[in-house]
């Protein structure tokens, strides 16, 4: 066989693994967030069973004590992958917070509760800055956004199945400890195929000329790069009106609407959740085919999902029926999806491949830690009674100041390399 016949069959196979990849890291991103969104989908049987909970401030402190600790690691978690490699950084954040999931179906207090979502922090602190940015290295530019936007999917898809354990917690039969320990097991069990499975990403041709990047370096070529730090502002101001949506929605609808923690709980997660799987489809598939012909292409296409942002965050806010904040429930995930399938594919394009990771991780840490206040402020702000429009008008503000914030950030011509 000469070298270029070998060359093709070797590339051809690197390809194979690319789609394979995003294949066996789907399931891994379905229970990522179908182990958080649990908690939201079953709070009020949560709040009956654990009395210790209280008030709205402290069911808010929950999900942002998880988002706290798991935005301040991870950055930490994103520079072990760009370090030794994503293998076991993957392989061994599953493996424990599937136990963490399990063991918060065996709690009783509320010190408890905030205990083991501290623990679940900091485990699922190391998957997504990692998971994504062994996809981004694996897929080129032709076809990167739709690879991740698969792998998104695994995240609508999770919170979807999440949003029906409302159903198992009031089942007498099955409650909302059993569904947390059915997770968690599962979880456990697919750590073991994975971590013989996965491959770390196959060296650069350059990768001998290129030093190892030690942390403070590391830090200081992210933060001193401008259209990062755009980025970074760009991820995490929606991210704030995205958070408060999958945490509090079903509790939301429930309330306003007088309806069932089942149905309040489909309602919340499964159509805003079907349609950014949508969007992540129609966004990855757009962005690719217009960087074929524009250098901005995915910025303009994570733009055009943003602005849908505006009018459902303000529709969402003064839904007078379940029907219209449904509706504009679904006009968000729309938008969301084309959002979030673009997030990696921007970085990739101003941040060369050893800081990918890395560079996610800060943006997680930004982003998920103003999430976790976001949480507690509006527990507050709804034992005070302000109207949700009020609330969610702010957010919208926040989604047009984002859509000014990404059209600035200017992109490199493919991998960003120096």
């Amino acid at each position: 066989m000469n070298t270029a016949t070998s060359t093709a069959a070797s590339n051809a196979s690197l390809a194979r693994y690319a789609w394979f990849l995003v294949a066996l890291l789907w399931p891994v991103a379905l229970l990522n967030y179908l182990d958080r969104q649990l908690l939201a989908a079953m709070k009020f049987s949560l709040m009956a069973d654990v009395p210790t909970i209280g008030s709205e401030a402290n069911w808010g402190l929950l999900p942002a004590v998880f988002k706290w600790v798991y935005a301040i690691l991870s950055p930490v978690g994103g520079f072990l992958a760009d370090r030794f490699g994503a293998r076991f950084v993957i392989g061994g954040s599953l493996l424990v917070w599937s136990a963490v999931t399990w063991a918060t179906g065996h709690v009783h207090t509320f010190d408890q509760l905030l205990v083991t979502r501290a623990l679940m922090g900091i485990s699922e602190a190391c998957y997504i800055p990692a998971a994504l940015a062994l996809i981004a290295n694996y897929h080129t530019d032709q076809t990167r956004s739709r690879a991740v936007g698969i792998h998104q999917m695994a995240i609508y898809v999770g919170i979807m199945i999440g949003g029906f354990s409302g159903y198992a917690a009031d089942n007498p039969s099955l409650g909302w400890r059993w569904a947390f320990s059915a997770a968690g097991l599962t979880g456990v069990i697919y750590a073991v195929p994975l971590l013989f499975l996965l491959r770390n990403a196959p060296a650069r041709a350059d990768a001998a000329t290129v030093p190892r990047t030690a942390p403070r370096t590391a830090f200081r070529e992210l933060l001193t790069n401008r259209s990062f730090l755009l980025l970074v502002l760009y991820f995490t101001l929606p991210a704030m009106a995205g958070w408060v949506v999958k945490d509090w929605m079903p509790a939301i609808l429930k309330q306003q609407f007088g309806i069932g923690q089942g149905r309040a709980g489909v309602s919340a997660t499964l159509f805003v959740n079907i349609a950014a799987l949508v969007g992540a489809i129609l966004g990855g598939w757009l962005a690719d085919g217009w960087m074929r012909r524009h250098l901005r292409g995915r910025i303009y296409t994570s733009a055009l999902g943003m602005s849908l942002l505006i009018p459902a965050l303000f529709g969402v806010g003064n839904a007078g029926t379940l029907a219209v904040a449904v509706f504009f429930l679904v006009l968000f995930g729309l938008g969301w999806g084309a959002f979030d399938c673009n997030n990696m594919p921007i970085l990739s394009q101003i941040v060369r491949p050893e800081l990918r990771a890395t560079g996610y991780g800060v943006m997680n840490l930004v982003s998920i830690s103003c999430g976790g206040f976001a949480d507690v402020a509006f527990g507050a702000l709804r034992d005070r009674h302000v109207p949700l429009n009020l609330i969610f008008g702010v957010f919208a503000s926040t989604a047009m100041l984002s859509v000014v914030l990404v059209l600035l950030i200017k992109p490199k011509l493919g991998d960003a390399r120096d």
